[in-house]
């Protein structure tokens, strides 16, 4: 039975949409699979790993049957990827998926869709609005190098939106440094109109990156007790939500430092790449050295090694020598497209906070380091 003829390009984009959250190696063999539905001439492939659940509709569906399978999404995107453009079928044979284009032929198993766990959209939903792809990726693209990998903090391991208002706020951290930004909606969000909190797992704000596209575009997020939803073009991503309380980001952020300078972002992620060429890989220590209208850049290694830039600023404030992960500022500077850059610090044992110019939609802040 024939359930699919377009041509190779037109498969593929849906399947690379599905398949970046399927694991290689699961305790479960249907999580390697992808599921294929087929109603008339619409088909749905839905990928899942329990956790997170990714949905893609496509109109070139064969026939009026309707038919639903499941088949492993590695092998039939390599296979796709492999094929030269052209036509491609898709046949469904003795509980076999055959692939078949010009004269390549390529038989799958296929496992039957009921034992597929598919996760269901809550219907209590407690709050839903839209915004742009756009804004969205911005606000995640701000903070996501600041959440946590696999730390034992669990709640770490995600990143904390809050809806408030007409205010949606991302944090991410990771203990050492925090990255907070915020973003207005055109139109308040339906539904209880109370603040919410939520954190959302890592690995589906990294998908989020990857499947939203920088336009203006709409992308609707929907949000209940335990689950968030992101519907945008044939696309609908359904997460599961990390169970915890987040920290309280109000109070790690810093406020009221006196010293304060601006600075051209490339410039100093210049210095920055030039001085950590010096700092061994354990230890990734860079010391900022503040004078009247200097930053001095300092950086040493077990060898005895010393790297020093100075940049020049306008700067009245006291002299200041603070040690910094060097890793932690080069992040911040490489998700930042911003031409100037704010830092605000207090002494050597206070955090410090990046800003932006004139804008209070972001902050990060950065423990210091002893050097």
């Amino acid at each position: 039975m024939q359930l699919v003829n377009t041509s190779r390009d037109n498969l593929l984009k849906p399947l690379q949409v599905v398949s970046g959250i399927v694991e290689r190696r699961h305790t479960l063999p249907i999580l390697a699979n992808l599921l294929l539905k087929k109603q008339g001439e619409k088909i749905s492939f839905v990928s899942t790993d329990i956790e997170i659940q990714i949905t893609t509709n496509a109109n070139f569906g064969v026939g009026s049957e309707d038919v639903t399978t499941t088949v492993a999404a590695r092998k039939l995107l390599d296979i796709l990827r492999a094929l030269p453009e052209g036509p491609v079928s898709l046949n469904l044979k003795d509980n076999r998926l055959v692939v078949q284009s010009g004269k390549s032929r390529f038989s799958l198993q296929t496992l039957s869709a009921a034992e597929f766990p598919t996760m269901q959209s809550v219907s209590k939903v407690s709050s839903t609005w839209t915004m742009t792809q756009k804004s969205f990726r911005q606000l995640i693209n701000q903070v996501h190098f600041a959440m946590a990998q696999q730390d034992i903090r669990y709640y770490l391991n995600g990143m904390l939106l809050v809806v408030d208002g007409k205010q949606v706020i991302a944090v991410a951290t990771d203990g050492h440094r925090l990255a907070y930004s915020q973003v207005e909606l055109a139109e308040a969000p339906t539904g209880s109109g109370e603040r919410q909190e939520i954190i959302i797992p890592r690995k589906t704000i990294l998908e989020c990156q990857h499947l939203l596209e920088d336009s203006d575009e709409t992308l609707e997020i929907s949000l209940s007790a335990n689950q968030a939803k992101f519907q945008f073009g044939d696309i609908e991503l359904i997460s599961k939500l990390v169970e915890g309380k987040f920290p309280d980001f109000q109070r790690v952020i810093p406020k009221g430092h006196k010293n304060s300078l601006v600075v051209g972002r490339d410039v100093l992620q210049a210095a920055l790449q030039r001085a950590a060429i010096l700092t061994t890989d354990k230890f990734k220590g860079v010391r900022f050295s503040l004078s009247p209208d200097r930053i001095t850049v300092q950086s040493t290694n077990a060898e005895q090694e010393e790297a020093q830039e100075e940049i020049e600023t306008e700067y009245g404030g006291d002299e200041v020598e603070i040690g910094f992960n060097v890793s932690y500022l080069l992040d911040v500077l490489s998700n930042l497209k911003n031409e100037k850059i704010q830092i605000s610090l207090g002494d050597a044992n206070s955090s410090a906070v990046v800003t932006l110019p004139g804008s209070e939609n972001f902050k990060y802040v950065v423990m210091p380091m002893r050097i």
